[in-house]
């Protein structure tokens, strides 16, 4: 603890003489002008450190930035000056801040809004960040929050009319307000979500600054969650993907700012999964701006049961982040923490974080008691004056205003809340109002062509086993990858691997730009992809797909660090903000992508029908029973299965190289039409070099997409078969290649489903209605009863089957754990 009187001069036998009489920048090097001794440099020192602002900067180990930072507070750099009209302004946001607060708090009795009182100047701040970011050229802004203080935001940082957020907490006739009424009321596809939970997106023209898009992303109430997400938003507006190779990257055009929880920050892991995304090549953003609403409370519970440290931002020190610490009840000082931090991201590309200290005037909702868990803080809460209070004092006694000044933007204020009130219960139109409902995806897909022409596919697959001059390819992969040039000539076949590289390369001709990340995802976790290569000599790399002659598109990919939710969060928000682009993020193993279950569950899953947010993520996911033991066998398809509905996404287990190729360029062929979903993937391990998985060049130029493939060589005496085994991915596989051509089975029949949601049930309908002596239908599984497709299919396939007859069930029974870990017993 910082002991008080070691800042006071005469501790130390000392006298204001015998400090006049040292130089001032012996004491304080870059003392501004007016500091002209020992004496005066103690004094501007104590009113700098020792006021409503604090600074940590002693853990950054770069001493240029340490010495820029030291230099912007004490010369006084970083304090901005105020003009009247701007302290003026000031007051009146804090006025709109606290009079809207109150507003909602007594015409809404009891209804939860999560109020952002005690901590009313993070308005200006964001505010002042977006001003200083969009007149240095940024043409995007992206903000994350959780619900505290959401309403506020949205009304006065996003211009989102007071009409419509009153609107959410009644009933209203209005059609252009309320989303709980006719076409906009829940339906096929749209559930909506709380008030509190909504995001915007705002294009603002302001006075000298050029147009910018602000946007404040959905957000669930998993907190910092969403976090990632904005980082994903800004990378993808920063960068330009309309030329062949990696994406060009311009850090200036969009900035993300951060708003935390003081008990979030330190206890949610997704906080420095995010942190350290910031300065790596694949997710960098040249810096977030993070800010900790720190109200000193997480719900009830207090900063020594909810932190092991001293300060609620001190997580942040271990990747050298600067901080600066401010008490909120200090607008202006409020202001000089953002021009720090603004300039500090601008001049190093990197994060900062502002720990804005206030406090909560009421408990964590608005029907809670907090007097009930923290009678001492709330004693002292309620005879606080509120921040618009304490700073129309200080510019009352400054005379930077005058008391008829308050009054008339107290009268401004409160007019506009009450007449926007008045409105609500009206039927006259809104300006600003847009409460549409988000499109809805009632039908399957379109018939998408697929296919590539044999010639352009040949050419292509030609340049992908070329290098540079000098450039020295590994020989053992070199032979492997040279021997794909084989695939064309008679016999040829086309691996799962190669069949991926010559989508991407296909998808990529068409314009199409593609972003793949992932743990290892450029070799890939079983060696098959090598998307990038290494010189054996000096470790350089190359990627044949970015000199590819034909591409028109930005080819990206990335190792990803070993995390999955950020990652999946924040490449689900480079998708959404770049709707275009085929995204596609890889679990190293399907088993890990639980780790990750927040973001399919909150974002990708729902995301359309809660906001309206389309998404065509790609997930691959290897999925597969090989004797690997419970952490590396299955992606849990019964978990994306049990949160499919309404078309929300493609769930896919896959049996042949050709099936992979097409349902990527469909993937990427749907990214902009209004039917785009995302796409979850279970993929091959033990089979990406299996030939029964394999395809002929045929497959690729002449082929498409089948939602089920039924098994060639069966099935040609309808009136003969009395068995159909239905089955998917690898088991389907692995059955095909013990059919004998040889064998007489024309009693039985193979089907695999290849697309499992949508579930293709009239087609399969129709198949089973060709065979009249049908006797038995079985579902084959590798994965435990309990696991796998069995619970989803059992009933579609029952509905679907002739009458009289149900499904079967052949595999593991039920289980806890999903696989064996003895290879043997497997």
């Amino acid at each position: 603890t910082l002991d008080a009187e070691q800042i006071h001069f005469e501790k130390y036998d000392l006298t204001a003489d015998d400090l006049k009489k040292i130089p001032a920048d012996f004491i304080c090097a870059a003392s501004p002008d007016h500091v002209k001794d020992g004496y005066d440099a103690v004094q501007y020192l104590k009113e700098l450190y020792t006021k409503t602002i604090a600074f940590e900067f002693q853990h950054v180990s770069d001493l240029g930035e340490k010495q820029w930072l030291t230099d912007m507070v004490e010369t006084g750099s970083m304090f901005p000056e105020i003009t009247k009209e701007k302290k003026s302004l000031l007051l009146k946001r804090l006025t709109e801040v606290e009079n809207f607060e109150k507003f909602l708090h007594r015409t809404y009795v009891g209804q939860k809004r999560f109020s952002i009182e005690g901590l009313d100047t993070l308005v200006p701040i964001v505010d002042e960040l977006i001003s200083e970011a969009v007149q240095d050229g940024a043409f995007n802004v992206n903000i994350a929050m959780a619900h505290r203080g959401r309403l506020n935001v949205l009304a006065h940082v996003l211009g989102k009319p007071y009409e419509v957020i009153f609107s959410e907490f009644q009933h209203s006739p209005n059609k252009d307000l309320v989303p709980s009424e006719g076409s906009i009321g829940i339906n096929y596809g749209w559930t909506g979500d709380v008030k509190y939970h909504l995001g915007l997106d705002k294009q603002i023209t302001k006075e000298n600054t050029q147009k910018a898009r602000i946007t404040l992303a959905n957000n669930p109430s998993h907190l910092e969650v969403v976090s990632p997400i904005s980082v994903g938003y800004s990378r993808a507006a920063q960068e330009d993907r309309t030329k062949a190779g990696y994406p060009v990257q311009d850090i200036t055009g969009s900035m993300a700012i951060l708003i935390h929880g003081d008990a979030a920050f330190p206890g949610e892991g997704i906080v420095p999964e995010t942190l350290n995304l910031s300065r790596l090549r694949g997710y960098q953003t040249g810096g977030s701006i993070h800010i900790i609403a720190n109200n000193m409370i997480g719900f009830t519970t207090e900063s020594e049961d909810s932190r092991s440290t001293r300060y609620a931002s001190d997580l942040a020190k271990g990747f050298e982040v600067p901080i600066v610490h401010v008490n909120a009840d200090d607008p202006e000082a409020c202001l000089a923490a953002v021009a720090l931090a603004y300039k500090y991201r601008k001049e190093f590309k990197k994060d900062f974080l502002i720990d804005l200290i206030g406090y909560r005037r009421f408990g964590h909702n608005e029907m809670d008691e907090p007097l009930v868990t923290q009678p001492q803080m709330y004693a002292l809460i309620h005879q606080h004056k509120t921040q618009k209070e304490i700073y129309g004092e200080l510019l009352l006694k400054n005379n930077d205003i005058s008391q008829e000044e308050i009054d008339d933007i107290e009268k401004q204020v409160d007019s506009r809340l009450t007449e926007a009130y008045s409105r609500v219960s009206g039927d006259k139109p809104v300006e600003g109002a847009e409460c549409n409902p988000p499109e809805t995806v009632e039908h399957g897909l379109p018939k998408i062509e697929t296919a590539v022409a044999e010639d352009e596919l040949k050419k292509i697959n030609e340049e992908l086993v070329q290098w540079p001059e000098g450039f020295t390819v590994n020989k053992k992969l070199g032979r492997i990858l040279t021997r794909r040039l084989d695939s064309f000539t008679e016999n040829g076949k086309i691996d799962w691997a190669h069949a991926e590289t010559l989508a991407f390369a296909s998808i990529l001709s068409d314009g199409t730009p593609i972003r793949l990340t992932g743990q290892d995802s450029e070799r890939g976790t079983f060696a098959q992809r090598n998307i990038v290569l290494h010189d054996s000599e000096n470790g350089q790399t190359y990627s044949p797909l970015h000199k590819l002659e034909s591409a028109k598109a930005s080819f990206a990919v990335h190792n990803s660090p070993l995390t999955e939710t950020a990652v999946v969060g924040f490449e689900y928000g480079y998708n959404v903000f770049a709707p275009e682009t085929l995204v596609l993020w890889e679990g190293q193993f399907g088993d890990f992508a639980n780790t990750a279950q927040v973001m399919f569950d909150q974002f990708i899953a729902a995301g359309r029908a809660k906001w309206g947010q389309k998404s065509g993520l790609v997930m691959l996911l290897p999925h597969g029973y090989e004797g690997q033991g419970p952490e590396h066998s299955s992606a849990r398809l019964e978990r994306f299965l049990s949160l499919a509905a309404e078309n929300n996404w493609t769930v896919a287990n896959l049996s042949s190289a050709a099936q992979y190729f097409h349902i990527l360029r469909r993937q990427a062929k749907i990214l902009e039409m209004d039917e785009v979903r995302p796409l979850v993937l279970m993929t091959p391990k033990s089979l990406l070099r299996n030939q029964v998985m394999a395809s002929e060049v045929s497959a690729f130029t002449e082929g498409e997409f089948q939602t089920y493939i039924e098994q060639p060589g069966l099935g040609e005496n309808p009136d003969h078969v009395e068995r159909i085994v239905f089955c998917t991915g690898k088991l389907a596989v692995e059955l095909s290649g013990r059919i004998s051509s040889e064998e007489n089975l024309d009693w039985l029949h193979v089907i695999r489903i290849e697309e499992i949601y949508p579930f293709p049930f009239e087609e399969i309908q129709k198949v089973m209605k060709k065979y009249p002596n049908l006797k038995e239908i079985i579902w084959l599984q590798e994965e435990p009863k309990n696991m796998g497709a069995w619970n989803f299919v059992e009933p579609r396939l029952n509905a679907a089957a002739p009458h009289g007859l149900n499904v079967s069930y052949i595999g593991r029974k039920r289980r806890s754990s999903p696989a064996e870990g003895d290879p043997t017993v497997h």
